[in-house]
């Protein structure tokens, strides 16, 4: 997230720190990078020497898949990052969970809009969305995904009955009202900021694709609905992935809840059909191709209705609101590769 959270300062995520994990005193430095969380470095020492600590800030308002209001979310979040914690203690090493503070939370309120996590410093070469991991890289994701879907949802609670029970993600879209909303509207000029009347110009040239595309997603929302479900990721992407000296890691589990296995794999799945292959050979489960399509165009829509969302609303040219523009394009593009 180029852009800092509204309404959040250091000296407010530094007292969380001190009071909920114990880490008083230590210094912050803003880290802009990643996407759909705020991310800070912190150290024990001057001037970045000591102890480090990578510090996560989420806005309760732009996490739709969590829940509608901010309780919800926040109560979605923590169930997200004790799952990670969970699934950790299991014997999964890849997952990058959070440190659980001194009250056993892993993830506390900062303010009424924004939670904080603190995770361990992951020193290690990050992969970036949109570029396609090496084939090594992609094996070892791949055996990493099928470990987790073997992972049995009871063996998060074993130790606490009351600790961790994972919901069922539902197949539908995080934001769909602001979709069909938007899609109702685009016979006035939107006016909520400089993106929001060329991102009302793609979006109606581009509506007859996407009213197929939703009807094709509803259609196969039902059918998925009654399959069988493991515990997914949710976004096991490039932009997901760290190379450390310990090997492949999976980042940002707060996307993680049942599904079908294929919510994970599209991610994973090249043209020749190599990761597929594998991940059953580990597993004996074969892939739905179907699901595969599925995912995929769920992803794109989601994807979509959260750029447009943010565009429709009152803005100012910065750079966050530069990449939702930017974003918003090669959304549509990719859409208009997807058969409707």
């Amino acid at each position: 997230m180029k852009d800092r959270p509204q309404g959040i300062t250091e000296r407010s995520i530094a007292r969380a720190l001190d009071t909920g994990w114990g880490l008083g005193g230590w210094t912050l430095a803003y880290a802009p990078v990643g996407a759909g969380s705020y991310h800070w470095l912190a150290s024990s020492g001057d001037g970045g020497s000591g102890e480090r600590r990578f510090v996560t800030v989420d806005d309760l308002d732009d996490k739709g898949w969590l829940g509608r209001t901010r309780p919800e979310v926040f109560a979605g979040l923590r169930v997200a990052m004790d799952a990670a914690v969970a699934l950790r203690r299991t014997g999964l090493g890849f997952v990058a969970a959070p440190e659980p503070g001194q009250a056993g939370q892993a993830v506390a309120p900062l303010g009424d809009r924004h939670a904080v996590a603190v995770f361990p410093f992951l020193d290690g070469a990050p992969s970036e969305w949109g570029q396609p991991l090496s084939a090594p890289d992609r094996d070892d994701l791949t055996a990493m995904l099928a470990s987790l879907h073997q992972t049995a949802p009871a063996a998060l609670h074993r130790t606490d009955p009351a600790a961790v029970r994972l919901p069922r993600v539902e197949p539908g879209l995080s934001w769909r009202g602001d979709l069909e909303t938007a899609l109702t509207g685009l016979g006035q000029p939107w006016t909520a900021g400089p993106y929001a009347e060329p991102a009302r110009a793609l979006l109606a040239g581009a509506a007859p694709q996407i009213r197929r595309h939703l009807d094709r997603l509803d259609r196969e929302t039902t059918r998925l609905a009654a399959a069988d479900v493991v515990i997914t990721h949710g976004e096991p992407h490039p932009g997901n992935v760290m190379r450390t000296a310990d090997g492949l890691t999976l980042i940002d589990w707060d996307t993680v809840g049942l599904a079908p296995p294929e919510r994970d794999l599209w991610m994973v799945a090249t043209e020749t059909g190599d990761e597929l292959r594998r991940y059953t050979e580990l597993t004996g489960r074969p892939v739905d191709p179907a699901a595969l399509d599925f995912y995929r165009l769920r992803w794109a829509l989601d994807d979509l209705s959260c750029f447009i969302r943010d565009l429709r609303a009152p803005h100012q040219p910065t750079p966050g609101t530069e990449d939702a523009w930017i974003n918003l394009q090669a959304t549509l593009s990719d859409l208009a590769r997807l058969p409707a």
